[in-house]
């Protein structure tokens, strides 16, 4: 698992352009976390990277959005859903085969998705009430690649997040690990 903790809604936004860099057609990346949790805004900064300068903004009354950019966006919200069955109707495997595709909400049909997918677990940090408006703004990410796709792409995935440099004031830190890159590329197992 690779962690980061972000201060500001653009701090979420950023770690997304930088995993949107490494994305291709087929790519599945699923957004796990409560109401508020910055599950759009991940999804902004990701659809920026990708070159769609569309507004972005949460299907949960429509289910599904589509962006043209340097690749179809499918932006995918299953809020309402009563759960994995009900997912069939979402075409999933064809709106794989047509861009790269982001579900916001996927833990309420997480056994209905491809084992091949990256999980982003977005939640407030430690101390945060959810409830109350916050200065701070802190969010804590765990991204968890899964599947053969993802653990090829480790490498690619260490480097785009590894490359972006954190000023001092920037409200990015670093990511915390207890397994280093290094260790994965020997070992092939997922860091952190």
């Amino acid at each position: 698992m690779i962690k980061f903790e972000t201060s500001s809604v653009e701090g979420t936004r950023r770690i997304a352009e930088a995993i949107a860099g490494v994305v291709d057609n087929g790519d599945l990346v699923t957004l796990i976390g409560g109401l508020g949790a910055g599950k759009t805004a991940f999804t902004q900064g990701f659809a920026l990277a990708l070159g769609i300068s569309d507004r972005v903004t949460s299907p949960t009354f429509a289910l599904a959005n589509r962006y043209e950019g340097r690749l179809v966006l499918n932006h995918l919200d299953v809020y309402r859903m009563d759960g994995a069955a009900e997912s069939r109707d979402l075409g999933l495997d064809e709106l794989l085969e047509q861009g790269v595709t982001v579900i916001e909400w996927a833990d309420v049909i997480l056994s209905a998705l491809p084992d091949d997918r990256l999980d982003i677990a977005i939640g407030f940090s430690p101390g945060e009430d959810p409830g109350e408006a916050s200065a701070d703004d802190r969010r804590v990410l765990e991204l968890k690649p899964l599947g053969r796709r993802w653990s090829d792409r480790v490498e690619e995935l260490a480097a785009a997040l590894a490359d972006w440099t954190v000023a001092k004031d920037h409200p990015l830190r670093q990511a915390s690990c207890e397994t280093t890159y290094e260790t994965a590329r020997e070992t092939r197992e997922t860091p952190c």
